[in-house]
């Protein structure tokens, strides 16, 4: 993935100062999505890609979690970034901060309900020579 990221993002390490300033909201999620708890997949905070950084990813399932706060609200920013992630084959998930801090075990619960469809849909089969 690092190949698909903007080299301004990279070079100014803006994912690590981002994981260092983490919101509450992000803090709260990130300790139920580390160290693989959910359905034993792997979650990356602050994850740089193109020209974005991306709140959490899960890289296997192509799974992509936002976490919002009131600045997102009707933001068409965020369509054309969903948008591209769509068009590259993630799927994105969008919560807001009240959301994750108050109903944390719904968010999670969602989360893991988007993961079985992944692990429910079967790989693409490749092409014919």
């Amino acid at each position: 993935m690092k190949g698909q990221t903007n080299t301004f993002v990279l070079k100014n390490r803006i994912q690590r100062k981002l994981r260092i300033n983490m919101t509450d909201a992000e803090q709260a999620l990130w300790r139920r999505l580390r160290g693989c708890q959910i359905k034993d997949y792997k979650f990356r905070r602050q994850h740089p890609f193109g020209d974005f950084i991306l709140d959490f990813v899960c890289l296997e399932a192509k799974l992509v979690v936002e976490v919002d706060g009131g600045q997102h609200n009707e933001s068409t920013g965020d369509v054309r970034r969903d948008q591209m992630l769509e068009n590259a084959g993630f799927r994105v998930m969008r919560f807001w901060n009240n959301q994750v801090l108050n109903e944390i075990e719904s968010v999670v619960e969602a989360i893991w309900l988007e993961l079985e469809k992944h692990k429910l849909t079967p790989p693409p089969s490749p092409p014919s020579p």
